[in-house]
């Protein structure tokens, strides 16, 4: 993904522009400007975690953004993807050599010491350039608040998808008349239409990917399977433990199934086999770049709703505006004004897989048109995240720790009703430990520092 530091040009060129999302590598295709526009007025230095294609995508929609605001000068640079950025950008903010912008997975923001570590948006100053909260999936946007401030301006939702071979599953009559996978409503709907598609499997492939050894999948869909059921983490004021290990072992034993069933081979590449002919796959919507690439005949919908319940693991990517100590006037703008551009002009955006956040977006012709992005479009409206506390988000604590419990109930080194024990066990721990960042437990989360 590249050193910390270096710019985005710097990146493709030393790095070939390749990055790993699910199993493939994406190539970056173009190169944006890093160097300061020749008599710009006003500077914006702008820190993001994207490479590849979505980096490509990125890269685009800055240069549209330098060429139509010439006034502003965007340097942007890309750092490595994960804690290795949060780290940098803390470090970055607590000693005032932060960006002007950055980029956070929301999950992430409660965490990050919102009045500390971040400054809140100017809405007043986002309206000026036609960002307004009416324009947002409600739920979406209050994720971003703290203590009654936005604290970041969602970019997208990217979510866990269920893909599926159309030309494969036309053979066990899976594939309805208006070309779409067969509904399903419940856990005996979804295993009787995986015993039909393994009927249909070539000799060799697997059923279906679940990325069974992999502790962030196997988290995501545990988060999106155990929200199905209604489940939850804890009460409203993050004092007591609410998670339920009765669901919680219905939703190992289901993913667990998936194995003990045949339906998966455990270790197996997953992208690869579904493009060599499985019948599906669960991955994030970031391969759709990559299935489209490859011309196969596939469609992709939310993970299916086999509680009865639609939701699907969800997170989102968002500019934040990282803490300066003297942070306004030109600047400042010119965050905002870059930032507001990019949410508006999503369409980009959307290409890589990503629901643009800006709801706008959703209702033009052109996103419309986009195969397979508006079969699964409705992710929007039926979002599985984690609890809002300090620990949570994307490559958190809460991810960490949990997400190697569910590898081993999957992959059946551990019985999934223990396994749901020791979960609820370490989230009894998580919640009365303390944000590093600024010495709070969840129940003092979102105290401004």
């Amino acid at each position: 993904m590249g050193r910390p530091g270096l710019n985005r040009r710097h990146l493709l060129a030393t790095a070939g522009g390749l990055a790993t999302a699910g199993s493939f590598g994406f190539a970056a295709l173009g190169t944006g400007a890093d160097a300061l526009a020749a008599g710009a007025r006003t500077r914006v230095r702008y820190w993001n975690l994207f490479s590849g294609g979505d980096g490509s995508n990125m890269i685009a929609m800055l240069d549209a953004f330098r060429r139509e605001n010439p006034d502003v000068a965007v340097k942007d640079s890309t750092l490595q993807w994960g804690n290795p950025f949060y780290t940098k950008l803390a470090m970055a903010a607590a000693g005032n050599r932060a960006p002007e912008l950055g980029v956070m997975h929301l999950g992430r923001v409660t965490g990050f010491s919102p009045g500390r570590l971040l400054d809140p948006w100017d809405v007043g100053l986002l309206a000026k350039y036609g960002i307004h909260e009416k324009d947002f999936n409600p739920a979406l946007w209050k994720r971003a608040v703290i203590d009654g401030k936005l604290y970041a301006l969602p970019l997208d939702i990217h979510v866990q998808l269920c893909f599926y071979r159309r030309d494969v599953l036309k053979k066990a009559d899976l594939i309805g008349d208006d070309g779409r996978l067969v509904p399903v409503t419940s856990t005996t709907e979804w295993f009787d239409v995986l015993k039909k598609a393994k009927k249909v499997t070539k000799g060799g492939l697997q059923t279906i990917g679940l990325w069974t050894n992999d502790q962030n999948f196997q988290w995501w869909f545990f988060t999106a399977f155990y929200t199905q059921l209604g489940g939850t983490w804890f009460n409203a004021e993050n004092t007591e433990v609410t998670f339920d290990a009765d669901k919680a072992t219905e939703v190992l034993e289901f993913l667990r199934r998936h194995v003990t069933d045949g339906y998966v081979i455990p270790g197996a590449p997953t992208g690869e086999q579904f493009v060599n002919g499985a019948p599906f796959t669960w991955e994030g919507n970031w391969s759709v770049p990559v299935f489209s690439g490859a011309e196969l005949d596939y469609g992709a919908t939310p993970l299916p709703p086999v509680f009865g319940k639609r939701a699907t693991h969800a997170e989102s990517h968002s500019f934040v505006l990282p803490h300066q100590s003297g942070r306004g006037g030109a600047t400042n703008e010119g965050a905002h004004r870059l930032a507001a551009y990019v949410v508006k002009h999503a369409l980009q955006w959307a290409a890589g897989g990503h629901i643009p956040a800006y709801t706008p977006t959703l209702s033009t012709a052109a996103y419309q048109k986009l195969t397979p992005q508006h079969e699964y479009v409705s992710a929007m409206d039926h979002q599985a995240t984690e609890p809002k506390v300090w620990f949570a988000g994307s490559t958190g604590i809460l991810a960490q720790d949990l997400g190697p419990m569910v590898v081993s109930s999957t992959m059946g080194s551990a019985k999934p009703d223990t396994v749901a024990r020791r979960m609820k066990t370490e989230l009894v721990k998580l919640l009365v430990s303390k944000n590093p960042m600024d010495g709070h437990t969840a129940a003092q989360g979102g105290a401004v520092a």
